[in-house]
């Protein structure tokens, strides 16, 4: 997701990285840069001229003004840090400021038209923002306009259905303005406080389309008219949206498909051309993929700095802050099983596509190496793994791991010393029943056990407390920072879990532990052979 935007604030930001001083020559070299990836990106040539004149305006009408104070220290600023947050700033009026408010209507259903070409996506994206709507505590009804496309009434029922929401549909009628309107009346008789109109769509804009939109905009006059643009048809998508503002008066834009966009351009194009400002993003195909638009978090994002507070909306969409807070506790004191792993992975998998969740970290300025490659079907098959073990085995990791004799060589003589081995006959079912290899299932169990020990040395440095409250352990993430990406993701082994590395053997470092916890073991079973001897 706009990686053709990003990869020119990145050039331009290398550019100034060392520079003593910002000089216009440098910066024109800079601007460069950044104009040759908008350009490539869709964004329409006088936005983007715009744009380069407000950063440059603002960059050198600063450029005396290279020293800041934080907490009554003097600090110097950077040529490139001083560029980036003159972009970050201009991206962010650019596309902004941008209220996600909805109107609502004084007495009875409040309405909303939904408008837009056909394969736009706005059917599900219709469907997308009756749940949101429905988690603002509202109660929906879907209202089926669109009698052109064939099966459009039947897929609206079908969301219906997994969303439990009631779709008012006509079968048998071809007049959109008149089932509109009887679907209003229905509304009211059923206690529906929000009406989604599904309108019709076209292959391009005509003028039977934009005349039976306004009709339906005169009869029912809904509170909003929202236009669903899909991103991925570059400038086009501006020009769509300029058409629709120009006859139906847009309270605003949702562009869709933007997760499968590289380009992403239309999305800094659409609020300066037509006015109508970008109220939500659909990022992905499920019924909850529907992203209020934050223009400030979406500039971070392309200028490669990521977007924390849109993370931890994700996160707090899909868990219990309790429940979290309790988690990191015990994954930081070492306290963590598979099974608690298997809970973890179902997490990361509600709130998005791994590409998308890292984006939204800031530890990757220059953006994510190019040998890593997320692969989200890795946690479909760790997820195999994982259920094919016993419930037992999920608690307790350390069954998988046996103590025997190895040979080893040292200063030219062989011996034998006492070492850790996998036990292969757990090993063997698990891989069986998951349809993997054995070597995976061990490496699973490997870096599962460095990921814990992480987790450990974490928990154990109290130095890099953060302050949240609640989440202060977690703070200590920020030495992840400066941690090879490999090495932490594990990418060069083919599970792409922390670690790395495809050695069948357990951590050596293991062995103390393991033989500490066996110790413990035979002492509870030894204490409790005492008591039922008495």
């Amino acid at each position: 997701m706009f990686e053709t935007l990003s990869k020119g604030f990145r050039s331009a930001k290398q550019r100034l990285t060392g520079k003593a001083t910002l000089d216009e020559a440098t910066l024109e070299e800079a601007l460069r840069d950044v104009r040759i990836s908008l350009l490539e990106a869709d964004v329409e040539y006088k936005v983007t001229q715009l744009f380069l004149d407000r950063v440059k305006a603002k960059v050198m009408g600063e450029v005396v003004q290279l020293k800041a104070e934080s907490k009554g220290e003097a600090m110097r600023i950077t040529p490139d840090a001083h560029f980036a947050k003159a972009c970050q700033d201009e991206l962010t009026a650019l596309m902004g400021p941008v209220d996600t408010t909805i109107r609502t209507a004084k007495r009875g259903p409040s309405g909303i038209m939904m408008v837009g070409l056909q394969g736009s996506g706005k059917t599900t994206t219709t469907g997308k923002l009756a749940r949101y709507l429905e988690k603002k505590h509202k109660k929906p009804l879907l209202v089926a306009a669109d009698v052109y496309r064939p099966a459009a009434i039947e897929q609206l029922k079908v969301l219906g259905q997994q969303l439990g929401m009631p779709v008012y549909a006509e079968l048998d009628s071809k007049d959109p303005v008149g089932i509109c309107e009887r679907g209003y009346q229905y509304a009211k008789e059923k206690g529906r406080d929000v009406i989604l109109y599904d309108t019709a769509g076209r292959l391009a804009i005509d003028e039977l389309l934009m005349k039976e939109l306004e009709q339906i905009d005169e009869k029912v006059r809904p509170d909003n008219i929202f236009l669903v643009i899909d991103a991925m048809i570059g400038q086009s998508a501006v020009e769509t949206a300029r058409v629709f503002n120009e006859r139906l008066d847009l309270d605003g834009v949702i562009l869709t498909k933007l997760d499968g966009d590289a380009r992403g351009g239309s999305a800094l194009s659409v609020k300066e051309v037509t006015g109508a400002p970008i109220k939500f993003l659909g990022m992905g195909e499920s019924l909850d993929k529907l992203e209020e638009f934050r223009p400030e978090g979406l500039a971070s994002r392309i200028l490669g700095m990521g977007d924390l507070v849109g993370l931890m909306k994700d996160f707090e969409e899909v868990v219990d802050a309790e429940k979290a807070e309790k988690d990191a506790m015990r994954m930081l004191k070492g306290k963590f099983d598979m099974a608690d792993f298997l809970e973890q992975i179902s997490i990361i998998q509600k709130m998005g596509s791994l590409r998308d969740i890292f984006d939204k970290m800031p530890f990757f300025p220059g953006g994510l190496p190019q040998d890593v490659a997320l692969d989200d079907k890795e946690l479909d098959r760790i997820k195999a793994m994982i259920n094919s073990m016993t419930s037992e085995e999920r608690r307790q990791p350390e069954l998988f791991i046996g103590v025997d004799w190895e040979e080893f060589t040292a200063g030219g003589k062989k011996g034998k010393r006492r070492g850790l081995v996998f036990d292969s006959r757990r090993v063997a079912r698990v891989a069986r029943g998951s349809g993997r290899k054995e070597l995976e299932v061990k490496e699973l169990i490997n870096k599962f056990g460095m990921m814990r020990q992480m987790m450990m040395e974490l928990g154990q440095s109290s130095g890099l407390l953060g302050k949240l409250p609640g989440f202060k352990q977690l703070g200590q993430m920020k030495r992840l920072a400066g941690l090879d990406m490999n090495q932490l993701m594990g990418m060069a082994g083919p599970m792409g879990m922390p670690g790395g590395g495809g050695s069948s053997r357990p951590p050596a470092r293991a062995v103390d532990r393991f033989k500490e916890k066996r110790k413990r073991q035979m002492q509870k079973k030894a204490r409790k052979a005492g008591k039922k001897k008495k």
